[in-house]
């Protein structure tokens, strides 16, 4: 299990990498591998608000449907296209091409609600 150290987490598996004001959110190689083989990714169009800690879109897999939770308030601007025709990207490069949204932050200060790897390590155990 790969959880690279300059990625925030949440609690709910998701990683984010802070590109200026914007947030780049997917989830953990944890969590793709507790999914297994991700078959559909549900994503907000670009535009919608997004709230720290709310539902914003869901992800299938053989074995289960979850939810993916927003690790910080803001509007999404950009979502990955390559997940509409190819979701098992999430499998195979959770950290890279596997990314799902990116998200133009309101409140930078609710970054700090999110873990750093250590924390996160302890997390997933």
């Amino acid at each position: 299990m790969t959880v690279p150290e300059d990625l925030l987490y949440t609690n709910e598996h998701e990683w984010v990498r802070v590109e200026g004001d914007v947030a780049v959110v997917g989830i953990t190689d944890y969590a793709q591998g507790e999914l297994g083989d991700v078959v559909f990714v549900e994503l907000p169009a670009v535009g919608t608000a997004v709230k720290q800690a709310d539902a914003f879109g869901t992800i299938e897999a053989v074995k289960a449907v979850s939810d993916l939770f927003a690790p910080a308030s803001g509007e999404v601007v950009e979502v990955n296209p390559l997940l509409t025709d190819a979701p098992e990207t999430v499998n195979k490069d959770p950290y890279g091409e596997g990314w799902m949204v990116k998200v133009r932050l309101s409140s930078a200060g609710e970054l700090a609600n999110l873990l750093k790897a250590d924390a996160y390590k302890q997390l997933v155990g």
